[in-house]
């Protein structure tokens, strides 16, 4: 074979695929390579792969497909390459190809159908917490964990604990912040945060305002396209970062504050996404550049309100799509050792994704679990009374392995702090 086995739509760049030299400081990082030891699981194993299908010399079916989609795309490769290897826009280049280039067995096409048929829609998603709701009072997911297959086993354990109220709430539109306004900003309220940790976003909204953030958050938002960008589904995540932009340049703010890992590092690479698209490319980089975590964010900020005493032992797990993809790792500890009282902890083998790493929980659920577990076993060796994570996925598979340690989004440790209260306390009204 002589031809590229990618097609010519952004196939991974040569010049990217040679910075790679091969030395091995991305194994111990490596999920995947840890758990099985396999070269081809590996980043270096994997751009190998690329190079071999770039000449023509793999085809994309089979083994090629298999390895790369073992990936989590967690990039802790890329914190820990000593060469400045962008495993990210290799990986990002390479599984758009596979999406489009590589036939899907029928169940694993329905499977994958079925969740960018419900996640990216916040009605559909509310429709199936009513579901869910009914499904948890039956007591039905302990018979299902026993006769589900195991993509849908993992899919249904990872379901939370519903609240109705919370699923079908509205978010204020616009928040007043107290004193003078210090920024105007726009909150991401998301698809699944706002749903399921609906709370997440109100503790937001009632921090950055307390901080002298006034708060817009629009109400035609939708989805960001954060999955579909992760998961290589190219024309979702060009459409919905499109609908995005369109929606928030709108707004005569500061920033664009979002309190999700996943969908923040999405945003900030817009300007990568659509810089093919002349339309689009100088719109994309302008959003971009006004994207903030709201960790980030409120660590800009000199504190303004009175942080009350919380005495606890917090252990803080970085999301990887926080601290490796946006390189945010500082900030979030900087906003939680505010908090008189606190004692903050870090893990044992932070690098290593906790197996959530978007929708791969569910399509790889064996891996999955075994990180879970991990993950799991190093939490419980530095024994906190609480922990907390800045990424609703997340939250989701911690939750799983992790029933005895109570779990919060830092900004809730914030909001509690502010407020006077115990963090597993309900939030006072305002």
């Amino acid at each position: 074979m002589t031809d590229s086995s990618f097609d010519a739509t952004n196939p991974p760049s040569r010049e990217l695929l040679n910075d790679c030299v091969h030395c091995g400081f991305c194994l111990p990082t490596c999920p995947t390579y840890q758990l099985w030891g396999e070269e081809m699981d590996s980043p270096r194993g994997r751009i190998y792969l690329m190079d071999l299908a770039e000449r023509g010399e793999i085809e994309l079916e089979g083994a090629f497909t298999e390895h790369i989609d073992a990936c989590l795309g967690c990039m802790a490769c890329v914190t820990s390459c000593p060469s400045g290897v962008q495993y990210d826009r290799l990986l990002e280049a390479t599984r758009p190809q596979v999406e489009r280039n590589v036939p899907r067995a029928r169940s694993d096409r329905w499977f994958r159908n079925g969740i960018f048929a419900l996640f990216p829609y916040r009605r559909r998603l509310r429709a199936a917490a009513l579901g869910g709701a009914l499904y948890q009072k039956l007591r039905l997911p302990a018979l299902a964990a026993r006769i589900l297959p195991p993509r849908l086993r993992a899919a249904q354990a990872l379901m939370p604990q519903v609240r109705l109220r919370s699923a079908f709430a509205s978010l204020p539109r616009r928040v007043r912040p107290a004193g003078a306004p210090r920024k105007r900003v726009a909150l991401l309220s998301g698809c699944v945060q706002d749903v399921f940790f609906h709370e997440v976003n109100t503790a937001t909204q009632r921090v950055l305002a307390a901080e002298g953030c006034e708060v817009l958050t629009p109400r035609e938002q939708g989805c960001c396209g954060a999955l579909g960008l992760h998961a290589g589904r190219e024309p979702h995540a060009r459409e919905r970062a499109k609908q995005t932009i369109a929606t928030f340049e709108k707004l005569p703010v500061d920033n664009i504050v979002v309190n999700v890992a996943g969908c923040g590092s999405s945003l900030k690479e817009y300007g990568h996404l659509l810089a093919d698209d002349p339309q689009w490319r100088e719109r994309a980089t302008a959003f971009s550049e006004k994207v903030r975590d709201v960790t980030e964010l409120l660590a800009e900020l000199e504190p303004r309100a009175e942080r009350h005493r919380i005495d606890a032992k917090v252990a803080y797990h970085d999301a990887c799509h926080l601290g490796h993809a946006q390189g945010i790792r500082e900030q979030p500890r900087s906003v939680l050792r505010t908090i008189p009282g606190v004692d903050l902890v870090d893990l044992p083998e932070a690098e290593l994704c906790c197996g959530s790493a978007g929708i791969y929980n569910m399509t790889n659920p064996e891996p999955a679990e075994e990180l879970g577990e991990r993950k799991a076993r190093n939490v419980r060796a530095v024994s906190p009374e609480l922990l907390v994570t800045a990424n609703p996925g997340c939250l989701l598979q911690l939750r799983r392995f992790l029933d005895d340690v109570p779990m919060l989004h830092p900004v809730q440790l914030l909001d509690a702090s502010i407020q006077g209260r115990r963090p597993t306390e309900a939030p006072m009204t305002e």
